[in-house]
């Protein structure tokens, strides 16, 4: 069953988190960026995943407005891992949330999964919120050696299999597509890890109010297409016997930030808005690396005041 803590859930008289996510935002930007969110005040950072850019590319990339289907990132684009990275980071903060979004868990095998996760939670004291998604790109999958056509499946089960492996002293598993001996795998979590589905197809809808701690938003959303998305959990929350209570709503929106716009939202049950101010900022070409970072730091800055 679902589990959680009590940073894991925002109640109506709770005010709403914002995430600084760092997707796209150079590597070694992240740290200096990390430290002054949390000095703000900013509730989390939100951390995309990928595990390489493939030179010859035949999977379609699943929200892609191209034609040929391929993504809207250039194949030079950085993807630092995300458990390294919120190590990193946890190191240098002390309110922030780390959140993955998402990340792609059948992508990896499951032991591997469970150490490094539950490793980067004892590091982070608790900090870590894993947001899952099946992916998209073929190509990694077989490099990993996990098989592509059963990600969905594989990752329902993965799901319930981390919570096992997460308990701490002799673990273990049994299921269709994973199976693990009693073991054990230290250090452990020393609180549930939230669970955060990502995705809004009907299937992954499915799996995030049947076995999730909450639900992110597939990209950034204009105010219409977030209704419509928010409305369709509720409908899954509903068929699986679930209210919102005690669940997180990440979204993103594709909108310009405003007050009254939140509100509504925070109004409708939105727990948490992941946000990138950062990316307000235009670097010119050749721009000094400190320039950029401090004009984009002065964003950051603006939006906590004014937001």
């Amino acid at each position: 069953m679902p589990q959680t803590d009590s940073r894991a859930s925002a109640r109506p008289d709770a005010p709403a988190r914002f995430h600084q996510s760092i997707t796209f935002l150079p590597t070694r930007q992240a740290v200096p960026l990390a430290r002054v969110s949390d000095e703000l005040g900013y509730g989390g950072i939100y951390i995309s995943d990928h595990l390489f850019n493939p030179r010859s590319l035949e999977s379609r990339y699943t929200y892609s407005v191209r034609e040929d289907g391929a993504p809207g990132w250039e194949s030079e684009t950085p993807w630092p891992d995300p458990m390294c990275v919120i190590s990193a980071l946890s190191s240098v903060t002390e309110q922030l949330l780390f959140t993955t979004g998402v990340y792609i868990a059948p992508a990896r095998d499951l032991i591997t999964v469970a150490k490094s996760v539950g490793t980067t939670a004892v590091l982070s004291d608790n900090r870590v919120r894993l947001g899952v998604g099946v992916g998209w790109c073929k190509e990694e999958f077989d490099q990993t050696g996990q098989d592509f056509s059963t990600r969905g499946k594989r990752l329902d089960e993965m799901i319930v299999a981390l919570r096992a492996l997460w308990q701490g002293g002799w673990v273990e598993h049994h299921g269709t597509y994973y199976d693990v001996p009693e073991c054990q795998i230290e250090p452990s979590p020393t609180a549930p890890i939230p669970i955060i589905g990502g995705g809004h197809s009907p299937v992954a809808l499915r799996r995030t109010a049947a076995l999730c701690d909450g639900w992110i938003a597939a990209g950034a959303y204009s105010e219409e297409e977030a209704w419509t998305h928010l409305g369709e959990l509720r409908q899954a929350l509903d068929a699986a016997g679930r209210s919102d209570k005690d669940f997180s709503i990440y979204l993103s929106l594709n909108e310009r930030p405003d007050l009254d716009m939140f509100h509504r939202f925070i109004d409708a049950g939105v727990t948490d808005f992941v946000c990138a101010p950062w990316m307000f900022v235009t670097v010119e070409p050749g721009t000094p690396d400190d320039k950029a970072l401090s004009d984009r730091l002065a964003a950051v800055k603006w939006f906590a005041d004014e937001i």
